[in-house]
């Protein structure tokens, strides 16, 4: 009998904490009818968002923060993805997510801030984009490289002028329970929520990314507009943002609430800090299967970030 170890298991396999540990009212949300309408659904319309019109984008330019590797075939970023919204299954966005209604699409920035406005998509790709090449390491073990099509967020925030309560920068994604049927489950706190410390947020690396190989946001990647953090676990950078809030307070956020444990607020890559069921220290470059390679500190990054961290225990603030 072959016994796997944690650290044998395809990342795939692996199944979240909070997912399996809340089977059992999940299973009584669906006796109750709570997700009827969502099964329903699956059941009309499975089409692929691979199958949507791929838009390319004017005017990007290459940027000078591109880090220095082949990018992942676009098969593998756009049909292997993180997006609970639409399923816990890596297959699922890709199948479901071309239900979401991205037209028409506004993101409010509000809170600590001078200025409060509401932007619309079509404002945002008006910015001068670039095409920033950077690593993305999934706190399950897995990792890609992407050509993001963005522009630096502090270009946002610098218009709403932050007042000095401004100590955070909290992110709520889109929340549609019509086309998004995860939502139903109780496997997060919907709507999902993240938060990045200011200095973070006002870092150049830390992007909203509003497309991928020069090309609009396939919905499975978190179209229209997502945040990309490259230092930082995945998770971190949420998808189909509607709402950006600067606030006083540390946000609590989505997976944090769920499993403080397993899942801490700064969650900056870290092969020194391994997850309670598996281990950081190396991951697996997709499509590879059987080969794996270390983990870099904060994901490569650390000659830019590192300086963020200047005395911090991050074991303790991981």
């Amino acid at each position: 009998m072959l016994i796997k170890r944690p650290d044998a298991i395809p990342p795939s396999e692996i199944t979240p904490q909070p997912i399996y540990a809340r089977r059992r009212e999940f299973i009584k949300a669906a006796a109750a009818g709570t997700i009827l309408s969502a099964t329903v659904g699956c059941s009309e319309d499975t089409s692929s968002a691979q199958d949507t019109g791929r838009q390319k984008l004017a005017n990007v330019a290459k940027s000078r923060f591109s880090a220095i590797e082949e990018p992942t075939e676009y098969k593998h970023v756009t049909l292997y993805n993180n997006y609970y919204e639409f399923g816990t299954d890596k297959s699922d966005p890709a199948l479901y997510a071309g239900r979401l209604r991205t037209q028409p699409w506004t993101v409010s920035v509000e809170g600590e801030c001078l200025k409060p406005r509401t932007f619309g998509i079509e404002e945002f790709l008006k910015h001068p984009l670039e095409e920033r090449v950077y690593r993305l390491r999934c706190v399950e073990a897995w990792s890609m490289v992407i050509p993001w099509v963005g522009f630096e967020l502090n270009a946002i925030l610098k218009q709403v002028e932050p007042t000095g309560n401004a100590k955070y920068v909290e992110f709520v994604t889109a929340l549609q329970p019509e086309t998004m049927h995860g939502v139903h489950s109780p496997v997060l706190d919907w709507p999902y929520v993240e938060g990045l410390r200011m200095d973070e947020a006002m870092h150049p690396l830390t992007i909203l990314a509003v497309g991928i190989f020069g090309e609009a946001l396939p919905n499975q990647n978190g179209a229209p507009v997502r945040l990309v953090v490259p230092w930082k676990y995945g998770f971190k950078s949420g998808k189909s943002i509607v709402k950006i809030r600067l606030v006083e307070k540390q946000p609590a956020t989505a997976w944090e609430k769920a499993s403080s444990s397993e899942y801490g607020f700064y969650s900056n890559v870290n092969p020194d800090v391994d997850h309670p069921r598996w281990t950081q220290k190396t991951e697996r470059r997709i499509p590879e299967f059987f080969s794996r390679r270390p983990t870099l500190m904060f994901n490569g990054y650390g000659d830019q970030v590192s300086g963020l961290y200047t005395g911090m225990d991050l074991k303790k603030y991981f």
